[in-house]
């Protein structure tokens, strides 16, 4: 097998790709969804979705819900804010799509993590504490809910 060096246009839609990455990590708490990301990329939403696949490993939508997860358990170890606050403030707009993405990512629902988080990072350093609960990616979390205290 031989590996062809990259046409022009291939890296022409990587740089408009990482353009995409980059403006779902910036708005991440904004209303977006495939047809914006894409037209704001001069691509079609399925060819978007298609290279971003290709380049990243997961869709555009599956990348940004990972980005508004991994806010959500951050102000969740915060422990101030109510899981509907914490949903509502990363973006999602329906608190049982928010519950089980966030149950699927993490391996247990947002109002148990909270409980949880808060006694198992204690005295962490935050970047630390974000690093160690960091969300699982492309695959589900384990079946078995997780001990964190």
């Amino acid at each position: 097998m031989t590996s062809r060096p990259p046409t022009a246009q291939h890296l022409r839609d990587l740089t408009l790709l990482r353009r995409v990455r980059d403006r779902i990590d910036r708005e991440y708490a904004q209303p977006l969804n495939v047809e914006a990301l894409a037209r704001g990329a001069h691509m079609s939403a399925g060819h978007l979705s298609r290279e971003f696949r290709r380049a990243y490993g997961e869709s555009p939508y599956s990348y940004l819900m990972t980005r508004r997860i991994e806010r959500a358990m951050a102000l969740l170890r915060r422990g101030d804010l109510s899981v509907t606050e914490v949903c509502f403030a990363v973006g999602c707009q329906s608190l049982g799509t928010f519950s089980t993405r966030f149950t699927e990512l993490v391996g247990v629902p947002p109002s148990v993590y909270r409980d949880q988080v808060g006694r198992a990072t204690a005295g962490m350093p935050p970047c630390v504490a974000k690093q160690v609960t960091r969300p699982i990616r492309n695959r589900e979390a384990p079946v078995t809910v997780p001990h964190l205290a």
